[in-house]
């Protein structure tokens, strides 16, 4: 498969057409429903290839797209969404700055 083709298991007389937030591989059992004890055996079974790494994110975008983003009365959720992430991502980025400053005594 290369970049920008449809996935292997696509075919389009059984699926209709294409959805980009569709996992079309073998269904297997949901993370929610594994059991403590089946947890190993599940990640086993896991494709870890940075190719399906990448379609995972791919899928996952899509479908925050197609829920917060695209529908014809979005809210805020997507704005809110966007800002918090990046909030977070800049307290990570500045935290060794804020760690240092904290220990100084404002008078």
């Amino acid at each position: 498969m290369a970049l920008g083709d449809y996935p292997i298991e696509y075919n389009p007389k059984v699926h209709g057409p294409y959805d980009p937030a569709r996992y079309y591989g073998k269904p297997d059992t949901p993370f929610g429903e594994v059991k403590l004890g089946e947890l190993g055996s599940w990640f086993a079974r896991r494709n870890k290839s940075p190719q399906a790494v990448a379609g995972a994110v791919s899928r996952a975008m899509w479908r925050w797209q197609h829920k917060y983003l695209h529908p014809k009365r979005a809210g805020m959720a997507a704005f809110l969404h966007f800002s918090t992430s990046m909030m977070f991502i800049f307290y990570i980025f500045n935290y060794k700055r804020m760690q240092a400053h904290r220990r100084f005594e404002h008078h």
